[in-house]
Parts: structure tokens; C-alpha cells; sequence
């Protein structure tokens, strides 16, 4: 790893197990909407994976409603939980979200805090590119908002109109504020979605971290190494 300049990690099942909350709220969220729309197929598990994980939170939204032949209008991101709009949905979730949070609160995972730590001992630059506006509230409860000075997160992707992954561009973006080309800088991922932003970013490694999604399915999204934990790259 001492090949490259810096490392960009994805937050919510990278550095902090918050892709569990995320999970719990995305289900409660949709069962909830299914049932009263009246929709045959529930929610599952594997939804989360299929069309939500990674991607901001309107289009993951979006994303599931169209698995089940379901349209609503956009709305904007002013819409009360309660709209019958994706924005709705969307705050919806994150209302279910931020109260999990407040109640449980989270701690980083141990593997990851002790490459992060080895990480920053050797001088690598380290930034954070999630797709939640949750990222600066989560690193915080975690104890690490002063781990990064770079923050790509939802809300700076909408103030700077950049898409969202699988898209490349948020994690060009940190690479630039890092002043790093992205041949010299790794990705680290456990999402498909961000895996493939990764890869279409052309950046010198990507790094999927396997927390449900399954080591082939991250492979075949573009990943070159999968581990189950961060502390197996721990003086690699």
C-alpha cells in the first residue's frame, strides 16, 4: 500500500458499521409504504444490496421503487416525511435514521481505526466520499470528524452538482481537494456501486470490503482486492 498517496473511504459499512442502521431504517421505511400501497412482493433484505446501498438517498428511492413497477413525482427536498413523493420517502428514512442514531449511537470498526491509524503514522492523505448528508453526524458520533479534513458527502455533492456513484465523480472530487492524481490513490468501498465508481474512475486500486455483499459480486463490480476486514491490510 506504501505505492500510493492516499486512501478514500467509504463511510457507512467501511469505517463505521452504520450500514446496519441504514438497513434497518431502509426496511421499516418501505415495508411500511408497501403494505399501505398495497404491494404483493415485500420488502427484502437483498433489496438493500439490489438497488439501494451506495447510491444517494433519492436514488436509491428510485431505484426501488422501479424494481416493483412503482413511479411517484420527485417532489424536492423540502417534502415532509409524510409526502407521497420520492423526496418524502427519502426523509422519511432519514427520520427513522437519525433517531437509531441519537438512540444507539456507533462505534467505528476496531480493524478499520487501526489501518486508519497505520495510515496516517506513514503520512498517507485520508479522506471520507459517502453518499449520505449523514456522513459529518455519523463521524461524529463515531469519534472521527477530526480524522478528515476532506468530507465529500451528500450534501456537498448536491451544492456542486456532482452525480452520485456509481458514478465516479465524488471520489474525484476528494481526490482533488487532496491535490492526489487517482492512478495514486485507493478506493475502499463495500458497496457495488462504489466499487464501480472506483473502477470507472480509473483509480489505482480498488478495495472492496465484503459486509454482506459477497467477495464475487464486488470482483465482478470492478474490485481488485476484497477483504472482510480492514485489519487484514494492516502492515501489507
Amino acid at each position: 500500500m506504501k505505492a500510493f498517496d492516499a486512501v478514500l473511504f467509504d463511510l457507512d459499512g467501511v469505517l463505521t458499521p452504520t450500514a446496519d442502521v441504514h438497513m434497518r431504517a431502509w426496511q421499516k421505511m418501505f415495508s411500511d409504504y408497501l403494505e399501505k400501497a398495497g404491494v404483493n412482493e415485500p420488502y427484502a433484505e437483498s433489496d438493500y444490496f439490489d438497488y439501494i446501498d451506495g447510491k444517494p438517498r433519492y436514488d436509491g428511492v428510485r431505484s426501488f421503487l422501479a424494481s416493483r413497477k412503482l413511479r411517484l413525482p420527485d417532489g424536492t427536498p423540502s417534502d415532509p416525511p409524510d409526502a407521497g413523493t420520492v423526496c418524502g420517502l427519502g426523509n422519511r428514512k432519514n427520520e427513522v435514521f437519525s433517531a437509531v442514531l441519537a438512540e444507539e449511537g456507533v462505534e467505528p470498526y476496531p480493524g478499520s481505526i487501526a489501518w486508519l491509524d497505520e495510515l496516517t503514522a506513514n503520512g498517507t492523505a485520508v479522506a471520507v466520499v459517502s453518499s449520505s448528508r449523514n456522513a459529518p453526524a455519523v463521524l461524529a458520533a463515531a469519534g472521527l470528524a477530526d480524522r478528515f479534513e476532506v468530507v465529500v458527502d451528500g450534501a456537498v455533492a448536491a451544492a456542486e452538482s456532482l452525480p452520485g456513484k456509481p458514478a465516479p465523480d465524488t471520489y474525484l472530487n476528494a481526490a482533488q481537494r487532496l491535490d492526489v492524481l487517482p492512478a495514486r490513490a485507493i478506493v475502499v468501498e463495500d458497496a457495488l456501486s462504489g466499487v464501480e465508481a472506483g473502477r470507472a474512475g480509473d483509480f489505482g486500486l480498488v478495495i472492496g470490503v465484503d459486509r454482506g455483499t459477497g467477495a464475487e459480486r464486488l470482483r465482478d463490480a470492478g474490485a481488485d482486492l476484497v477483504v472482510a476486514d480492514l485489519a487484514e491490510l494492516v502492515s501489507r
